[in-house]
Order: structure tokens, then C-alpha cells, then sequence
């Protein structure tokens, strides 16, 4: 064996940390001496700035924290020598520079990684093993080809699935449209909704307000009062101009923060906010007792409540719906329970206190404007969508709902950028399935219906759908005529890290007769990656032209920006973009024509895109101007407020919901005839591995699996640096920690029924007493035993689904806790 070769082994193998990075590059004469002395592909970008000129381009943030934070790529030689936060303008009041986190400055440790995937591999031991043999792209190519062909002749186009997956957030010239595109054109595959972020949210706020977001993150400035519940913006949306910024400026500026967690998170201490600790999936407790005391005392906005809502009492009930159904029955004990909503009620529950519940409620009734806002953490419980359609209705009885400084209880919203991207067809597949049920798909698809499972008729496009109440209307005679056999899963770590039940998972993707084949593309060997069949190692975001839209999740100042984001080094190995994969199957599978419809390079998509924004965007400026200026940004002015138009009149501007008003109690939730699990008003209900779940007297404690300072999901649990700064932990509250013998830093093993995880304590009085938290995306390491040693929380989370959304419910989980 040579030196390259033992070299290029011992780089594949190893995961690049601070230490490595800088011992390999000093051994070696830095990064350019590593590319130049080895040929490992970092090329000299075409175009570049002379020799030893450093020349600045913009990119991106292109992980899915939704963010798309700006950064100015310095090119020295070919090289990314650093990179500086958004060099595409200057600080102004109200216009913040987009500066990234400290996951965003970490991308050159991604793009320059000794583990980089580096050329195609097929497998060729069990699945899961991670055993795999280097191969050619033509080899590759044409095992995927025939495998597709095989399949399709074999079980007809509904045999084939696009995984959900977001690796890589850009829209284009490829990315998922690339092999959407491509898989429509071969005939169609079974489509997705919803996400694993915001399922439950993202189907059924719609339901009660019409709309998905609130008010710009900027407009948190005009409030005198925040109340946040699982909002942990500081940590999730850490750029500047993103949601965690504004809420610090508002902090400073003298807005009052209260947040409503089981955490005490990096937001409240970033906002100076009052903590009110909650066990975990009661928030609807809470607000049932809240809205009583708000009656009892006077509190809320009658006249709002009796002209723009339905269902809130008996009078604005809709025609045909039950007597003393409305939100009012239902608190003041009039419904079918007969149980008065009061902070006695809720107090044993919530573990809050009676009298902070009374004095909670009267605070948040009176101080005006109030931002009342929820997240996507409560809504990935076991009832997720109850929690996602209660927190508007405190925001409509407190007078809030679409006035400047306040809100619908919603995300926060603002403005959008519809930036064209490449043309997807018409999917000839009508059948669609929650994203978070495709094991199911895999293992029982033909067994699996509408009112059960979800599935709907409709082809819908990703994260489309929200509020929609398409599975009430479906025929009920849906049914999927084949079981998954084929999977293609692009940049995503939901194949295994991300998805819940991590052993029932593995065990279904073992079984070879069960999904027949499995493509990936990634850059790294991934947890997910090791199930693969095929491998196909895919180009960063320096490696190719790509275009970004900014707008990520919403959440930030009321405007938003496109940027062009440069190609800044030449693909690094045998890497390729999507769009050259996507296309090179075409060829082999007879339909390279149609897919190109005559763009013969990615600079020919990049035009279109461009010619179309041009077409519906004022001022877009050409691809020459574009490509030079790295962005054109979108200023809509003052904050955006969401429903204004209908506070003011709500017969000219009704919303778009069945009635056009906010349907506390909802008409289509009715018609779904599941009141035990989805009733026609929101109603607290009692979860499964929740508070009080018998079960508790076998695994005692709550596990919640939070977002992570340090990764983006699983994007960067790789680099070393950023996980030396943020460890991987189990924060566990004193009291439970002191009952076990537990003191901070020590080892400890978390397990149920479906597995078991090893790593550190953190003891903390930061956590609720009876509540662990296990944060989210540390890549799974099991032992020879099946026992995670990294951390990775999906070991110990349910794949039971939410009832209506069939989303993720990873918050809520039992477990026990012991020392090593």
C-alpha cells in the first residue's frame, strides 16, 4: 500500500476534529499543500483571483436550521481559507447584517472533512453494517437504472418513494427537484406531506385561523409583553436578523419576556425572561385554566370573541354543532366532561401553582401589545395538533390577534421570496402518505388507509398542506397496492438517525425482502448512509453554483433575500452535483430529453430560474448583476402584521377557513368524527408516556429531545470542535440525579423498553423534577450489544404518530435513568 493510499484510508476513516484538521494540515503544509501534494481535488476554481489574491464570495447557510444566515467565502489559491459573517452590506437600525451562529462559521470543517464520502460505493455486507466496495460512476449508474427498471416492471410505479429529507435547503438548480423531476418523468412514485419539524402544526393550524404564520419576528419590538411557549429562538434561530436576535433586541429595549418550558433554555436567559417551569404536554392544561380565570374575572375581548370567532360560546357556535360544545363550555365545565378548567384543576397537572396560573392570566390578559407564540417543540407531542390549535385562542381572548406588537399565536411569519426553481412535473402517482409513516409504507402499505394512516389521494408538494382537511374528504376507499421496494433519500438522516424507534427501524431495513433497494446521496457516511446499497458521494455547497432563497422558515424581519451562492472550489475526488446524477440516469432509463427540455448545462437552469424571477419579482436584476452583488434583497418596510386586514373587517377580509372567521370550534375537525383524539375544540388530553401514564412505575421519567446548540438535526455532530464546545449530555434535574447516586459529569445509562443510550449527566436545575432531555441528532454509535454510545435520543423515542397528522411525537417518551 502507499503513503496516499494509507493516507487517504486513515482520512477516510477518522472523524475530523480540531486536533486532526490541524495536525493533518500542519504535517502536510495546510490545505492547499494537502490538495496540491495528493491531488485529492481541490482544484483551482475556475476563474480564480491570481495567485495569492484573496478574493471574497457570498454563500450560504444552506443546513436546515432555517436560518440561511450569509457568509463571505475568502478564496486564496483554489482554497477556502475562512469565511467572514455577510459582507453584503452594513449594520443599520432595523436591517441587521445576517450573521451566522456558530453552526454556520463551521462549514469549511464539513467541505475540508477527512471523512468526506469520495467516490461511489455499493454494499457488500448486511445492511447496517457500514461494509462497502468502491465502484465507477458508470457501475453505479447503471445498478440504480436497472434496479428502477426491474422494480417498476415488477411492482408498478407505487413501489417507489422519495424520502424526506434536508440535508441541503437551496432551491435550485437541483437539489430534491432534481430527482422529483426525475422520478415523475420515469412515472411517479409515492408522494409525502408534512415534515418531521412541524406536523402537527402545519396540518391543523389552518383549521382555526386560515393561515400558517403570524406577525415578523421584527415586530416583537412594538411589544410590551412576550409569552413564548417552547419558543428557544436564542439556540434555533441564532443568526442575526432571525427570530432569537430580535427577541434580544426587544429584551434590551425594555419588552417583557415570560417563557413557558420545561427548560429553562438558552432564551430565557438570552431575553432575561421569567421562567415558568411546565411538565412536559400540559400546556393545554394551562391554557384551559388561564382562558377560566379570564372569564371568571372579565378579562378577555368580548366584542373580538362575538364577531370574529366561531364556537367560542354558545351564541357564535356554527349551525348543526352540539349544544355546549363551544371553547366556553368546555372551561367552565358545561361540556361533556362537567370538569370546571380552574388553576386548581390544572395545577397538578402543569405542576404550576394555582396562584402563579391566576396571576399568569391576568398579566398576560392585561398588558398590551402581547406577542403570545408558540414553536414547534409542544406540537412534536403524542397530541401535538391540540397544543398547536390552543395557543391562538389565548391570543384571540386577550385582544392580540392581528394588532401591531401582538399576534395569532402562531410562528412568526413576514415576508417570502417566490423564487422559481427547477420545473417539477405533475406527479402520475396520486397517492401520498405522512413523511413519518413511510416505515409503515415499507413494512404494511397495502394494509394501510385514509382515516388510519393518512393517506391521501393528492399529490401535494413538501410542507404543502397545512390546515388542509383533505383526509376527511378523500375517498375512503384509498389504498396503496404495493409495499415500498424502492427508496431514494438525498442528503437526509432520516433513513435512521432522525426517525423514531431507531431499533424497530433498523430491523425492517435489514430485512432485504421487505425494501429491495436504497439509494443515498450524501457527503458523508451517515448513520443512514450505512443501509444503503448504492452511495453516491454529492458536492457541497462550495463545490457548485446554487441559488438560496433567505426566507428558511419565516421568523425574521419583515423582508427576505435570494442569494447567489458561488461555486468556490472545484468538486473535491469523484463528487457530483444531483442535477449531473439526475441526469445521467435519465439517459439510462430513456427519458434524458425530456428531462433536459433543452438546458444542456447547470448554468443553462440557472438562466431560466433567473428569466423567471425577472418575470414575477420587480427589479430582479440579471444573472451577470446577480452572480456579481451575491444577493437581491426584498425591503417591505415597517413589521408585518398578520390578519390585520381582518381585525378591521372581518366580512372584507375574511380568513380562509370554512366560516371565515377563527374557528375555535371547527366545522372540518368536526366532520372527522374522532373526538377522543381530535375533538372539534381543542381540549387537553392526557398522553401516552406523558405525566400520568401508569407506565411511570416502571420508567419514571419524561425524555425530551431538543434541538442542539451545536448541530443543525444531525448536520455537524461530526465536527469534533463544535461538539468539544457543546457536549453531548442528558440533562436531568438534581432532585431525580441525587435519588440515583448521580452527581454532574458522570456516566449513565437512559433505556425503556425499545433501547438503551450511554452518556454523560448533566445535573442541572435548569429541567423540570421527573423530565430528562436528551438533545436531538447525535449520530447513532451502537455497540456490539445494540447500546448507543453517542447519545442519539431516536434510540429511545416511539414511532407512534400523532392521530390526525401522523407527525413525530419524539418529545414524549419514559425512561429510566441509572449510573454506571
Amino acid at each position: 500500500m502507499t503513503e496516499e493510499t494509507i493516507l487517504t484510508k486513515t482520512l477516510t476513516d477518522v472523524a475530523l476534529t480540531r486536533r486532526s484538521f490541524l495536525k493533518w494540515s500542519a504535517a502536510l503544509g495546510g490545505t492547499a499543500a494537502l490538495a496540491g501534494g495528493l491531488n485529492f481535488g481541490l482544484k483551482t476554481v475556475e476563474k480564480a483571483a491570481a495567485a495569492g489574491i484573496e478574493e471574497v464570495k457570498t454563500i450560504g447557510c444552506y443546513h436546515n436550521c432555517g436560518g440561511r444566515c450569509i457568509l463571505g467565502a475568502v478564496v486564496k489559491d483554489g482554497t477556502v481559507t475562512r469565511l467572514v459573517p455577510d459582507p453584503t452590506k452594513e449594520e443599520t437600525p432595523g436591517n441587521p447584517r445576517a450573521i451566522p451562529c456558530v453552526r454556520g462559521r463551521a462549514q469549511t470543517y464539513r467541505v475540508y472533512a477527512p471523512g468526506r464520502l469520495k467516490y461511489p460505493m455499493k454494499r457488500v455486507g448486511k445492511r447496517g453494517e457500514g461494509k462497502f466496495e468502491r465502484i465507477s460512476w458508470d457501475e453505479a449508474l447503471d445498478t440504480i437504472a436497472s434496479e428502477m427498471k426491474r422494480i417498476k416492471a415488477q411492482y408498478g410505479n407505487e413501489a417507489f418513494y422519495n424520502n424526506y429529507a434536508w440535508g441541503v435547503c437551496w432551491t435550485g438548480p437541483d437539489g430534491q427537484n432534481a430527482i422529483q423531476r426525475l422520478l415523475r418523468l420515469f412515472g411517479g412514485y409515492v408522494d409525502l406531506y408534512g415534515t418531521y419539524s412541524e406536523a402537527a402544526y402545519g396540518q391543523v393550524v389552518g383549521f382555526i385561523t386560515g393561515g400558517y404564520s403570524g406577525n415578523s419576528a421584527d415586530d416583537v419590538l412594538n411589544s410590551k409583553l412576550a409569552v413564548l411557549f417552547g419558543e428557544n429562538s436564542v439556540v434555533t434561530r441564532a443568526g442575526g436578523d432571525n427570530a432569537g436576535y430580535w427577541m434580544m433586541k426587544a429584551a434590551k429595549q425594555g419588552t417583557k419576556f415570560i417563557v413557558i418550558d420545561p427548560i429553562l433554555t438558552d432564551t430565557v436567559i438570552g431575553t432575561q425572561a421569567e421562567w415558568v417551569p411546565i411538565n412536559p404536554g400540559t400546556d393545554v392544561a394551562l391554557i384551559a385554566a388561564m382562558a377560566y380565570v379570564m372569564v371568571k374575572e372579565n378579562l378577555y375581548d368580548k366584542e373580538f370573541m362575538a364577531t370574529h370567532t366561531v364556537g367560542f360560546d354558545e351564541d357564535t357556535l356554527p349551525a348543526g354543532a352540539p349544544p355546549n360544545s363551544s371553547w366556553m363550555a368546555y372551561i367552565m365545565g358545561r361540556g361533556p366532561d362537567k370538569v370546571e378548567k380552574t388553576p386548581e384543576w390544572a395545577a397538578p397537572i402543569t405542576g404550576i401553582p394555582a396562584d402563579r396560573i391566576i396571576k399568569l392570566a391576568r398579566e398576560i390578559a392585561s398588558v398590551k401589545p402581547a406577542l403570545i407564540m408558540q414553536n414547534w417543540g409542544p406540537q412534536r407531542r403524542a397530541y401535538g395538533e391540540q397544543f398547536a390549535r390552543a395557543i391562538p385562542i389565548l391570543a384571540a381572548m386577550t385582544g392580540n390577534f392581528g394588532v401591531q406588537g401582538g399576534g395569532p399565536g402562531l410562528i412568526q411569519g413576514g415576508a417570502s421570496f417566490p423564487m422559481p426553481g427547477m420545473p417539477v412535473p405533475p406527479n402520475p402517482v396520486k397517492l401520498s402518505i405522512p413523511c413519518f409513516l413511510w416505515t409503515d409504507f415499507v413494512l404494511r402499505g397495502t394494509e394501510m388507509t385514509p382515516e388510519k394512516d393518512g393517506i391521501r389521494g393528492e399529490s401535494v408538494a413538501w410542507g404543502a398542506g397545512s390546515g388542509s382537511s383533505a383526509s376527511s374528504s378523500d375517498p375512503k376507499n384509498l389504498r396503496l397496492p404495493v409495499n415500498m421496494k424502492f427508496m431514494w433519500n438525498d442528503g437526509g438522516n432520516c433513513v435512521i438517525n432522525q426517525h423514531g424507534d431507531i431499533n424497530r427501524t433498523k430491523k425492517i431495513l435489514e430485512d432485504e425482502s421487505l425494501l429491495e433497494f436504497l439509494v443515498c446521496t450524501d457527503i458523508f457516511m451517515t448513520p443512514s448512509v450505512k443501509f444503503a446499497d448504492i452511495v453516491l458521494p454529492e458536492t457541497t455547497g462550495f463545490e457548485a453554483d446554487y441559488i438560496i432563497t433567505g426566507e428558511g422558515h419565516g421568523m425574521k424581519g419583515n423582508h427576505s433575500w435570494v442569494l447567489y451562492n458561488h461555486k468556490l472550489i472545484e468538486p473535491m475526488y469523484e463528487v457530483k452535483d444531483q442535477l449531473w446524477v439526475a441526469e445521467q440516469l435519465a439517459d439510462r432509463l430513456g427519458i434524458g430529453d425530456e428531462f433536459r427540455d433543452g438546458h444542456l448545462t447547470r448554468e443553462d437552469w440557472i438562466k431560466d430560474m433567473v428569466a423567471a424571477a425577472q418575470q414575477s419579482i420587480p427589479n430582479f436584476p440579471s444573472l451577470e448583476e446577480f452572480r456579481k452583488t451575491g444577493i437581491f434583497k426584498v425591503e417591505n418596510g415597517k413589521p408585518f402584521v398578520a390578519f390585520a386586514d381582518f381585525r378591521a373587517d372581518p366580512e372584507a377580509h375574511p380568513l380562509a377557513t370554512i366560516t371565515g372567521k377563527v374557528e375555535i370550534y371547527s366545522p372540518a375537525v368536526a366532520a372527522l368524527n374522532k373526538p377522543e383524539e381530535m375533538p372539534a375544540i381543542p381540549k387537553y388530553i392526557p398522553e401516552w408516556e406523558g405525566v400520568s401514564d401508569p407506565l411511570r412505575e416502571k420508567y419514571p421519567l419524561m425524555l425530551m429531545t431538543t434541538h442542539h446548540v451545536a448541530r443543525a438535526h444531525s448536520t455537524f455532530d461530526n465536527v469534533e470542535m463544535l461538539q468539544e464546545a457543546h457536549p453531548q449530555s442528558l440533562w436531568i434535574n438534581c432532585l431525580d440525579a441525587q435519588a440515583r447516586g448521580i452527581k454532574n459529569g458522570d456516566m449513565v445509562r437512559v433505556f425503556n423498553d425499545r433501547g438503551e443510550v450511554h452518556l454523560p449527566a448533566y445535573v442541572t436545575t435548569r429541567i423540570v423534577p421527573g423530565t430528562t432531555n436528551m438533545p436531538q441528532g447525535a449520530w447513532y454509535t451502537p455497540d456490539a450489544q445494540g447500546i448507543d454510545k453517542r447519545g442519539c435520543g431516536n434510540v429511545l423515542t416511539s414511532h407512534r404518530p400523532t392521530p390526525y397528522a401522523g407527525g413525530p411525537a419524539f418529545h414524549t417518551n419514559l425512561v429510566q435513568v441509572e449510573k454506571l
